[in-house]
């Protein structure tokens, strides 16, 4: 065909009398009939599915892998795929096959189950390096599936199940030493709250205390005053009068004897003189 329409996604590689002249942008491009001949590359990225294939590891544990790889012509050596490589395609499925093997064959099965990440990595890197002759650049590697062996699966669900049972009993035992912690931090605050209380208790019962003192010793002594007063106006006879009262109850008890101080005769003595001035001063005349 003389007339081509190459699309935006392609890139159309160009031989005279069969030798390489260049490649052609998108858009229409002419040819000459049967003296040039044409060859359209994709530059979209693709995938390639490598099936299940069974890998030996460092510690000679047999295991299955399956994964994708995506890929993708570089548009700077789109002439290389055609030049270089009969069928890339083909030759990048047998080489990610081999270089898996290679890949898991340097480490243990623990590391291919745990860390997928990294062989992804190293498959992606190998690949890479190989395919960049054939002007074609992988963009990643994605690990599908990993089969252990069935014992090794069995020995897995046994791990598994044990790691459950063990994290269940600690977080069993962190919520009983939570539980625990917080009781002990309500126990304390109850006891602070009863202490404070108590104090406050005591505070208040010891200022009722000692008001009740004040007011007991200021009625006291309001009353020692009182007496005190009404003992400043007492002349000797009102006393002697009060002696007499408190001899007549001191009488009218069962007792039969009497002890009497000696002040009593002077107050006697004070009494009697007392009432003869009296009568001495209402007759006008006084006996010998």
């Amino acid at each position: 065909m003389a007339i081509n329409v190459v699309k935006q996604y392609e890139r159309m590689v160009v031989f005279r009398w069969g030798r390489y002249t260049g490649m052609r942008a998108p858009g229409f491009r002419w040819t000459w009939p049967l003296i040039e001949t044409r060859k359209v590359v994709d530059l979209r990225e693709t995938f390639l599915d490598i099936p299940r294939q069974t890998c030996i590891t460092k510690d000679n544990a047999p295991i299955d892998i399956d994964f994708l790889t995506y890929l993708r012509v570089i548009e700077e050596k789109a002439e290389a795929t055609v030049l270089q490589a009969a069928d890339f395609i083909g030759m990048a499925r047998g080489l990610a096959t081999t270089t898996l093997r290679a890949v898991v064959g340097d480490m243990d099965l623990d590391e291919v189950l745990s860390k997928r990440d990294q062989v992804n990595s190293v498959l992606r890197a190998k690949l890479d390096e190989a395919t960049e002759n054939w002007g074609v650049k992988v963009t990643r590697v994605e690990i599908r599936e990993i089969i252990p062996p069935k014992e090794v699966q069995d020995a897995m669900n046994r791990q598994m199940a044990a790691e459950r049972v063990r994290r269940a009993l600690v977080t069993e035992a962190e919520g009983d030493r939570q539980a625990a912690i917080t009781r002990a931090d309500g126990s304390k605050q109850a006891a602070i709250l009863n202490a404070e209380g108590e104090r406050q208790a005591a505070i208040l019962r010891a200022e009722g205390n000692r008001q009740a003192a004040i007011l007991n010793a200021e009625g006291f002594a309001n009353a020692l005053n009182q007496i005190n007063a009404a003992a400043q106006t007492a002349d000797a006879r009102t006393m002697s009068l009060q002696y007499f009262e408190t001899l007549k109850k001191l009488g009218e008890g069962a007792a039969t004897k009497f002890i009497f101080a000696m002040e009593f005769t002077g107050m006697l003595q004070s009494f009697c003189g007392g009432m003869g001035g009296n009568r001495a001063g209402d007759g006008g005349t006084r006996a010998p």
